[in-house]
């Protein structure tokens, strides 16, 4: 940079990023001089050199505030476990699938797991189900990276989101809205017809001695 570079002639590209053309470094720098810029060798292996005027300060600072964001925005992906046994029922196996659904959903990589206890060794056969079972209901959603295998007391399979599977996003409930009751006193209605005790249309006739 600057003075620093060797070359007997450099090729000059401005601060827009137009050519200037082939020159001793010298000149170059010299113009850089005039408008306040730093000359910068970018290309040090072409023939000749590329140097570009830049505020070499500004592209540093520029160049770093890129970089943390970059590391801002990336994601770390884990490796998240669930574990089930053998006698795991349906509901729990559920429940367990849909967290497993809100890892991927993060980005996270799976590992299923089925630990076998005591006469469980007996029968891998059902953990396998299981989780395969899990695998099944998760089609299209997972790529299964390992397949089950057996390692010790624990049967696991490991998953990881499938490319281009995008989780559904959450409804966010709207408030109900609050109902007011008002109690209404009862009232007898202006329209409603009035009762009338009908009397008998007979006259009582007094009798004549």
């Amino acid at each position: 940079m600057n003075e620093r570079i060797r070359a007997r002639e450099v090729r000059l590209i401005d601060e827009n990023g137009e050519m200037v053309g082939v020159m001793a470094p010298t000149r170059a720098l010299e113009i850089a001089r005039e408008r306040d810029l730093d000359l910068v060798e970018i290309s040090p292996n072409a023939i000749p050199p590329v140097c570009k005027l830049m505020d070499y300060g500004r592209f540093k600072y520029e160049q770093a505030k890129k970089e943390n964001e970059a590391r801002k925005n990336q994601k770390t992906i884990t490796l998240k476990e669930i574990r089930l046994s053998p006698r795991t029922d349906e509901h729990d196996v559920d429940v367990k699938t849909r967290k497993i659904q809100e890892f991927l959903a993060e980005g996270d990589r799976v590992r299923v797991s089925v630990k076998f206890r005591g006469a469980e060794m007996r029968h891998p056969d059902i953990g396998r189900k299981l989780l395969d079972g899990i695998a099944e209901v998760l089609k299209g959603t997972v790529v299964i990276e390992r397949s089950p295998m057996m390692e010790g007391k624990m049967m696991s399979m490991i998953i990881s989101r499938a490319p281009g599977w995008e989780p559904p996003k959450k409804q966010v409930p709207t408030p109900a809205s609050k109902k007011h009751h008002h109690t209404t006193p009862a009232t007898i209605s202006e329209t409603a017809s009035p009762v009338l005790v009908q009397e008998s249309a007979e006259a009582t006739v007094p009798s004549s001695e």
